[in-house]
């Protein structure tokens, strides 16, 4: 069944959102009320991944209030701050935020995560969204949200300005030569005198390279858009898909973009979410399951739904099918690919809004599986032998207790059947991946011994 002769490991993720990735699970007792920004309960979940071996934790962020604060937890933590904080009680694993290239500046940006990438010893990664959506806009000054396009443009050079601002430093410009007092070789530091449609950036970054050469760049977006610029940029796609076949479509669709790119596609790991809901017989999995749906308050969730497709609240009766006259994913200026995932499951299944709504409310459109640890185990085998998958973002239902069973009952027998490490070999999230150090930029010849005469070194003062 294996697609190579020799399966490559398989990559983990943990997805941490407060108390966990169902609508309901903060009504569940076991849920801490400080859930959304309770700094020890996210270090307890950083270190039970780390325990598991996981790739990385990742946290997802919008420079918006989400949805009703009334259906759950809506307060986060600024995540490069979040992560700064997990860096300190773990070693190893990985650390991802999410930042949006639409209200932020490529210098601050590429300089957060620099540091982030020092503070961790090289564990940082960057998930690279375009925010969409008025009440973002409003946020910041203006009155929408820019053309889904633009966005996009916007983004592509926001990643070649960060990338060049890491560059900046070449990686033999700190000699720090006390007995000559000099410090750093002042021709290893360059500008970037960056002058584009949407930013203009002198540089050079206010940071040295960091241990990674560059944070490793995540990408969200499934539209057409999303995979050209994944296909470009990428070095893992966290992803939704419903199927099997969706899945594997995705897969190969996003690789061979990036192969006409140039581009190594293994040097991409498609990573699709999974929301599991683990227990210890599938009965009791299932019954928790519906234990969840059961508490999902439904005019919240509606609300949201509604949003999400674009139409009013008071068009979608809980008890009938979505109504025929939605827009068209064209119409739609947000999320365009998790539309259509939403509206193509709602058309597949018949679905009625309440059961939509049900079916949304574990992950909001990633895959939901309630099972033994041992079905989920086989899930996951399945889609990563069928070529639908380099790994998985594994977006625990409920938090802490969905990721305890996950790393202590799923990742063991992942580890017995040759998929999963078994220990960490390297220290960086790059060498977590198999990808290599960004080269940057080649220093101007070989380096001139400090305090050589004429040589342009930035003098100690």
């Amino acid at each position: 069944m294996s697609r190579t002769p020799e399966r490559k490991p398989l990559h983990l993720n943990a997805f941490l959102m407060s108390v966990g990735h169902h609508e309901a699970s903060w009504r569940l007792p076991e849920s801490p009320a400080d859930g959304g920004t309770g700094i020890a309960h996210y270090q307890s979940l950083a270190r039970i991944a780390e325990r598991g071996l996981l790739d990385s934790v990742f946290l997802a962020d919008s420079p918006v209030l989400q949805g009703d604060p009334g259906r759950r937890p809506s307060s986060k933590l600024e995540p490069t701050i979040l992560l700064t904080a997990l860096a300190a009680v773990t070693s190893r694993i990985g650390l991802i935020a999410t930042a949006s290239t639409s209200y932020n500046e490529p210098f601050n940006l590429a300089r957060r995560f620099a540091s982030l990438d020092h503070v961790s010893n090289g564990r940082a990664g960057w998930n690279i969204v375009t925010t969409a959506g008025a009440e973002a806009a409003r946020n910041f000054g203006l009155d929408d949200t820019p053309l889904h396009h633009e966005r996009y443009r916007r983004a592509a050079e926001f990643v070649d300005v960060a990338t060049k601002l890491w560059d900046s430093w070449s990686d033999d410009a700190i000699v720090a030569d006390k007995e000559a007092g000099v410090h750093t070789l002042a021709d290893r530091v360059r500008p970037i005198g960056h002058r584009g449609e949407f930013f203009r950036v002198d540089g050079p970054l206010n940071v040295e390279r960091s241990p990674q050469g560059h944070p490793l760049l995540v990408q969200a977006g499934s539209s057409e858009d999303g995979k050209d610029f994944a296909a470009r940029y990428a070095e893992a796609v966290f992803t939704a898909q419903q199927t099997l076949e969706e899945a594997t479509a995705f897969y190969k669709d996003v690789k061979r973009r990036a192969l006409a790119l140039g581009r190594d596609p293994d040097g991409i790991k498609i990573l699709p979410g999974i929301v599991p809901v683990i227990a210890d017989t599938e009965a009791e999995a299932r019954e928790l399951d519906a234990e969840l749906d059961r508490l999902i308050v439904p005019e919240y969730a509606k609300r949201q739904l509604a949003l999400r497709i674009g139409i009013a609240p008071e068009a979608l009766d809980l008890d009938s099918e979505l109504p025929g006259d939605i827009p068209t994913e064209d119409e739609i200026e947000g999320a365009k690919s998790r539309y259509t995932l939403v509206v193509e499951l709602a058309r597949r299944e018949r679905l009625t809004v309440r059961q939509l709504i049900g079916r949304l409310g574990g992950g909001r459109g990633h895959r939901t599986f309630a099972g033994t640890a041992e079905q989920v185990a086989d899930t996951i085998e399945h889609w990563y032998d069928s070529g639908a998958a380099d790994g998985f973002n594994i977006m625990p239902a409920i938090l802490p207790s969905g990721l305890e069973r996950f790393v202590d009952q799923v990742v063991p027998i992942l580890q017995e059947r040759g998929l999963f490490r078994t220990e960490y070999t390297g220290t960086t999230l790059r060498e977590h991946y198999g990808l290599p150090r960004p080269a940057g930029h080649p220093s101007d010849g070989p380096a001139v011994p400090a305090g050589h005469p004429g040589t342009g070194l930035v003098e100690a003062r």
